[in-house]
């Protein structure tokens, strides 16, 4: 087995790296965690620079690029700062909806403005009684006539009050037999009248990300707005899942490369009885285990994107890398700041935001405890 990238790919990640050293400034970052803000001119370069929507076809604007090439560029964002990488990362979240099911004339109409840099999308799915259990989902689309007119709520939705459109899970069946046939997708510019935003706040971590609570009042979308099938919203949602967990196992490992880091960095430095830290050996140990287990997590998140880019998508091992990678960049960022000691408790430091920013990664885009429920279906047929 190969595990050597591509020239093209060690280029991308080169220029991925230089980008956010050069751009995620350290100050820049502890101002936007402690203020919950970000600046879109650094997004905007990010696009200039063909950083987002990689995957997007070039036909549309985007790069023509696999998968991977976007867990590249997302791993070495979050090696830098979490936060920052994310709300540059996420500007696309959503079109690959678009790129799986979208129409030809969807795909024209809102795939170019994304790596333009002209507009950030979204995609609302979770609700406030409807997290793990998306087939819950009770926001409504009902027809009317030519149109689709949606009411209802979602929570912790990524770039909510800055999108300018997202795709929005709706329950378009509710009496259809089979719960996984009642949901579809629609495409809902946030200009439309009766969509409100309201920006949460107070997250624990990538608080440079904008995340909102959004609601929908009779909110009409032409029919033409429906993405893919009508009634395949879940199936829909389970493909989509299978490429954003990807990137999810990306971040991971980049932010269980920054602990490593700071960890590595703060233990050559400071000194206890009178030698530095990194000469005893119950830290050795601890940085030899956070390097061993974020290459593990790499290792297992380059297959499942490997098997993707080439048509051979496994669901139970996408489930392996996206919980076994957050739960390693939650233990390397707890390592890191424990190996901090009092230091790592403070806002000055680096460490205690990567611990913050961590937690994340084993919670969104389905939480540990479904990851490992589909790698154990899997391996048991049920």
């Amino acid at each position: 087995m190969d595990f050597t990238l591509s020239r093209e790919q060690r280029d991308i990640q080169k220029a991925a790296r230089e980008f956010a050293l050069g751009e995620f400034l350290p100050e820049k970052a502890q101002e936007f965690d402690r203020n919950e803000t970000f600046d879109l001119s650094i997004w905007r370069k990010a696009c200039e620079l063909g950083f987002v929507g990689t995957f997007i076809d070039e036909k549309y604007g985007g790069g023509g690029l696999g998968f991977m090439e976007n867990c590249l560029i997302t791993e070495e964002f979050w090696a830098v700062d979490a936060g920052m990488g994310n709300a540059v990362i996420t500007a696309a979240f959503g079109s690959e909806l678009l790129k799986l099911f979208g129409t030809e004339e969807q795909k024209q109409k809102y795939l170019p403005p994304l790596v333009r840099g002209e507009a950030i999308m979204g995609c609302a799915i979770t609700e406030p009684d409807a997290g793990s259990d998306v087939t819950g989902a009770i926001t409504s689309a009902v027809k009317d006539k030519d149109e689709w007119v949606i009411n209802g709520s979602k929570m912790f939705i990524t770039n909510g009050t800055i999108a300018k459109y997202m795709n929005v899970f709706c329950l378009t069946d509710p009496d259809h037999k089979d719960r996984h046939q009642r949901h579809s997708f629609f495409i809902v510019e946030t200009d439309r009248k009766g969509f409100q935003a309201n920006k949460i706040h107070g997250k624990l971590g990538i608080r440079a990300n904008d995340t909102a609570e959004v609601s929908f009042s009779n909110v009409r979308v032409p029919a033409s707005n429906l993405v893919g099938q009508l009634g395949n919203g879940f199936r829909h949602l389970m493909a989509f899942f299978n490429i954003t967990r990807l990137q999810i196992c990306a971040m991971a490992v980049g932010i269980s490369r920054a602990a490593l880091e700071e960890a590595s960095n703060h233990i050559k430095k400071r000194q206890q009885f009178g030698v530095p830290l990194a000469s005893f050996q119950a830290l050795q140990f601890k940085i030899a285990e956070m390097a061993t287990m974020t290459r593990a997590a790499r290792n297992l998140y380059y297959e499942a994107v490997w098997l993707t880019d080439n048509g051979k998508m496994d669901h139970a091992v996408t489930a392996m890398a996206k919980w076994f990678s957050g739960q390693v960049a939650v233990k390397c960022a707890d390592e890191a700041l424990q190996m901090h000691g009092g230091y790592g408790y403070i806002d000055e430091y680096k460490v205690q935001r990567i611990y913050r920013d961590a937690k994340i990664v084993e919670i969104y885009e389905g939480t540990k405890e479904i990851e490992k429920s589909i790698v154990a279906k899997n391996i048991l047929r049920i």
